[in-house]
């Protein structure tokens, strides 16, 4: 029989050696022909969690409990936050935003940004007043150049950096070679290139609507760096925008075989108060990629545009009798 005192110098032991034990068990991601991190494949970030924390969830990690309460409203539109919806928009659509609330580290998060600690962006006043904002969010409908995006079939949330989940279309395919990473998306058949080992990018670097991405191998994670991106701001997502001066560092790490996980750093501070980060995780994909055809953009936009100069134009005369 063994005795009390020897049990427990044995699980004495047991704990001592668990972080060696862990580190031995560390997962090492499969091999490129290049000897790179293997990350290529169909993955996906669908997730009811968004960038910025909604006001119902307190804090970043959200408790089992809270999480079943937010998880089953959201389940009626599909995982997506519609807020208030009268005419019905949430039963019309067909979102793909995952199954629930996104699991990182062990923890249930409540919104994509870590830091600042309230999950919100820190817009600076000069910022808003640059971009536009009101107390809430940019509102206006009779420019184009105000509208998201996704909205013009320019670029899709998952496709600049940092990669930011929708409602549809999360399905990202990751392409390796040699010199470069390709992050293609099925929404609007963006590829954005990664370009490896080359350092920054030289000041007359042409500028774009992705910008310039260079990248380079730091271990097991790819580090990315974007800059030049095209001047003004652009709205990436709902309510997130980025001016031409931003700087996005991004780092993928493969955890498994099945997860990727993203961390990534905004610095703009013609627009934010201070840099701010954010952490996801990317899953194998179970579906396809396919074609997406951007309507909004051929149709939708007339419409819009069309409603709200409308809404400018003077009464109409009254008839003549």
């Amino acid at each position: 029989m063994i005795s009390r005192r020897a049990m427990m110098a044995s699980l004495a032991a047991f704990a001592s050696a668990g972080p060696a034990l862990a580190a031995d068990k560390a997962y090492r991601a499969p091999r490129t022909r290049f000897g790179t991190p293997d990350f290529e494949g169909l993955w996906t970030n669908a997730s009811y969690t968004e960038l910025e924390r909604p006001d119902d969830l307190k804090t970043l990690v959200v408790t089992p409990e809270d999480a079943r309460k937010w998880e089953a409203k959201l389940a009626k539109s599909g995982g997506v936050n519609v807020g208030p919806d009268p005419v019905g928009q949430g039963d019309s659509e067909f979102p793909e935003s995952g199954s629930g609330l996104a699991r990182i580290k062990g923890e249930i998060r409540g919104s994509w940004i870590v830091d600042p600690a309230d999950g919100q962006l820190p817009y600076s006043e000069a910022g808003r007043k640059a971009i536009g904002l009101g107390k809430y969010r940019r509102n206006r409908y009779d420019n184009p150049e105000d509208r998201p995006h996704s909205e013009r079939c320019l670029t899709a949330e998952a496709t600049g950096a940092p990669m930011i989940s929708a409602a549809d279309t999360n399905v990202l395919q990751i392409l390796q070679t040699r010199d470069a990473v390709v992050f293609l998306t099925e929404k609007y058949h963006d590829a954005r290139i990664v370009r490896l080992n080359l350092g920054p990018a030289p000041a007359d670097t042409p500028t774009s609507w992705l910008g310039e991405c260079r990248g380079r191998w730091d271990g097991e994670t790819l580090v990315v760096t974007t800059t030049h991106l095209r001047p003004g701001y652009q709205e990436r997502s709902w309510g997130f925008w980025l001016s031409g001066a931003a700087q996005i560092e991004e780092r993928f790490t493969r955890t498994s075989a099945g997860e990727i996980f993203y961390a990534f750093t905004v610095t703009d501070p013609s627009i934010y108060t201070q840099t701010w980060r954010g952490e996801m995780v990317f899953h194998v994909s179970p579906g396809a990629i396919y074609e997406y055809a951007c309507h909004e953009g051929n149709y939708g936009i007339v419409n819009i545009l069309g409603a709200a100069r409308l809404g400018n134009q003077p009464a109409p005369k009254p008839p003549v009798p």
